[in-house]
């Protein structure tokens, strides 16, 4: 009997650790163009450090996707599945980048970024956001742009920030998170098994359709329950997913508009920060 149905192309040693059952799954909620999957305010709280989610789908367009725009006390990571983007940001980096590019964009103490479509592309895509530790929700903005060919492939994943199976990401995340993307083939299977100490685990399928323990997943958000078990993936079509992995944010969520922090003193100190550059944008004439 052909065996092709159920490949594993995992061939790291199977896992001494028990898979971990799903207890929440989520669709999102659409908006337009954008269907917000996590938001800080309800499953941020649930999966902390990964605070928000948004899966975005834009027709070719000339005009900015989202105008300058500020944050503090976060970092965003935006994947393109498909398109490119123009970006600009006031640590002084602009550019373009391409299909499967990534960006990390720490905010810490304040910044303002931009993105348009580049001309004649239809925009996929993915921006999370993690809330920082409170030794870095306040650190100076840092931003780096990868393209596909930066970003380090461990099997059939490819891994945006973070450590895992001896690859270490080149962006300067903060200690104890992971955060991959996936593609696999129908009837292929991939097992994450997940450092140490990561107690949160989550993943979005964005394309085709998964199983995951005994769950069928299509264009949804599955939260695993809190525990360092795998976490073990079956495509049941051609499908694509990203998964994180964390230890949990020990802090409460104190929220502005663009905002997380731990406090509500740093809170102050980041929208104090936003709005400095703010105040210098409008004299440029940027906003």
């Amino acid at each position: 009997m052909s065996n092709e149905l159920s490949l594993d192309i995992d061939r790291s040693p199977l896992p001494t650790r028990p898979p971990r059952p799903i207890v929440l799954r989520a669709q999102g909620r659409q908006h337009g163009s954008i269907r917000r999957v996590v938001s800080p305010s309800d499953l941020g709280e649930l999966i902390k450090p990964f605070v928000f989610l948004d899966y975005f789908e834009f027709e070719p367009t000339p005009h900015d996707l989202f105008g300058m725009h500020p944050h503090s006390g976060i970092a965003t990571i935006t994947w393109l599945l498909e398109g490119g983007i123009r970006y600009e940001d006031t640590t002084g980096k602009s550019g373009r980048l391409p299909v499967g590019g990534v960006e990390w964009m720490r905010a810490g103490s304040g910044v303002w970024h931009d993105g348009s479509m580049a001309e004649g592309d239809h925009l996929r895509g993915l921006q999370l956001w993690i809330a920082l530790p409170a030794e870095l929700e306040l650190a100076p903005a840092e931003s780096q742009y990868m393209a596909p060919s930066e970003i380090p492939a461990v099997g059939p994943a490819r891994l945006a920030f973070g450590a895992y199976e001896g690859v270490t990401s080149p962006t300067p995340s903060p200690a104890g998170m992971n955060y991959l993307s996936v593609n696999l083939k129908k009837g292929e299977t991939w097992t994450y098994t997940p450092p140490r100490g990561h107690d949160v685990g989550w993943l979005y399928v964005h394309e085709g359709a998964v199983q995951a323990a005994g769950e069928s997943l299509s264009a949804e958000l599955a939260v695993f329950e809190e525990s360092e078990g795998a976490i073990r993936v079956t495509a049941s079509t051609d499908a694509g997913f990203v998964l994180g992995s964390a230890r949990k944010h020990p802090h409460e969520l104190v929220l502005g508009r663009y905002s997380v922090h731990t406090s509500r003193e740093a809170l102050t100190a980041g929208e104090t920060g936003i709005a400095e550059i703010g105040a210098l944008l409008r004299r440029a004439g940027r906003i």
